[in-house]
């Protein structure tokens, strides 16, 4: 029951303060106008979405960590008299609870004013740096033939991981907000995966949160699928990136498998492959990384002939698969996670192979060049 509350709670306030999000957007300036030919919309669109998202989650996660949890945590221990709870990260649900404001600020102003990209990044690690603060950090990774079965970080090394760690899936989330319903999806898939795993690993909060950012995620998505009635925006997909990545290494989520953090890996697995992918095209063709492309493994299923909406569907299937195997590798079931990414990477490798030519992704796209290209020719 308290877990339904939580997730229900997300879900009807994102769902009921969409509508709303539509109509502040146009009086406010938070509008997406397609400027170049790698917009897959072609009227302006509202892009304030991530408003009703983090309303969503943040209210009931809130509401979940000083109101709901310690009543679950009573009628837990009255069920169940001789058990214990492992302790739960209450102090650092705060600090991912301070971050994930912050980032959503970020994201909302780069909405409205286009931040430099040097001072979004450095905003990005200040709020991880904030989460850090409230012991949301990768102290140690689990590892076999080291001491005690982990290999241990000092503090200024636990730092910089845990800043990249967080800082790279925010972007990721960030980077495939590129078709509609899609960054919402995944989403919600990989939260509802990363809820299972710290349910069964005892980390209860972090699952409760999870739940709420599926919740979020999927009341949104009924105005974000093909044909979307509102974007997410920056302060939406980075909201849910940071989300995603602080919770990720709270608690046992970070340290129940072998290799730690190759559970949250795999959930947001085609996330992490297309940002890979993407830097790496754009470093092999002499671009700037943070230029956009029309390379991304969205774009490439459309020029397979698929639609927006066959597109997305085909993803979240990827990001399902990818999902079960997560929580298969968390009960250390190693060869059938193996088999499972086997099959995920042989669905991607059919969808983005061209003419028998497995390095397609990593081609720039001339024609996609052109129009960037024109627009920087002066006015006559």
């Amino acid at each position: 029951m308290y877990f339904c509350i939580t997730f229900l709670t997300a879900f009807i306030l994102a769902f009921a303060c969409t509508p709303l999000a539509i109509k502040i957007a146009p009086k406010i300036g938070a509008i997406d106008i397609p400027k170049d030919n790698r917009r897959m919309h072609t009227k302006a669109m509202p892009r304030f979405g991530g408003m009703a998202i983090f309303i969503g989650v943040m209210a009931s996660i809130v509401l979940t960590t000083y109101v709901i949890f310690p009543m679950f945590c009573e009628a837990f221990l009255v069920k169940y008299p001789q058990a214990e709870l492992i302790p739960q990260p209450v102090e650092k649900m705060t600090g991912v609870i301070a971050g994930g404001i912050l980032i959503y600020i970020v994201g909302v102003i780069d909405d409205l004013k286009s931040m430099p990209a040097k001072v979004k990044f450095l905003a990005q690690i200040l709020c991880g740096t904030v989460a850090y603060a409230f012991g949301v950090r990768i102290n140690f990774v689990a590892a076999l033939g080291f001491a005690d079965g982990h290999i241990f970080f000092a503090g200024i090394v636990s730092y910089i991981i845990t800043v990249i760690w967080i800082v790279g899936i925010t972007n990721t989330v960030n980077l495939i907000d590129g078709l509609d319903g899609l960054s919402a999806g995944l989403s919600a898939i990989a939260s509802l995966c990363l809820a299972y795993t710290a349910y069964i690993h005892g980390s209860y909060l972090t699952s409760f949160a999870m739940l709420a950012l599926a919740g979020g995620a999927l009341g949104f998505l009924p105005y974000n699928f093909h044909p979307a009635k509102i974007f997410m925006g920056d302060g939406g997909s980075l909201f849910l990136g940071f989300m995603l990545a602080t919770n990720s290494i709270v608690g046992p989520v970070k340290s129940a498998t072998v290799m730690a953090l190759i559970g949250p890996v795999l959930v947001l697995g085609v996330p992490i492959f297309d940002t890979a992918f993407a830097i790496l095209r754009r470093l092999i063709n002499k671009r700037p990384i943070m230029e956009a492309d029309k390379g991304h493994l969205h774009h490439r299923l459309m020029q397979a002939g698929l639609g927006q909406r066959r597109s997305v569907l085909t993803l979240y299937g990827i990001g399902g698969v990818m999902g079960v195997a997560a929580v298969l590798f968390s009960r250390n079931l190693y060869v059938e996670t193996l088999g499972l990414v086997g099959v995920a990477a042989m669905y991607i490798y059919v969808f983005l192979t061209e003419a028998n030519n497995p390095w397609i992704i990593l081609k720039a796209n001339r024609k996609d060049e052109a129009p960037e290209k024109r627009e920087e020719k002066p006015e006559a």
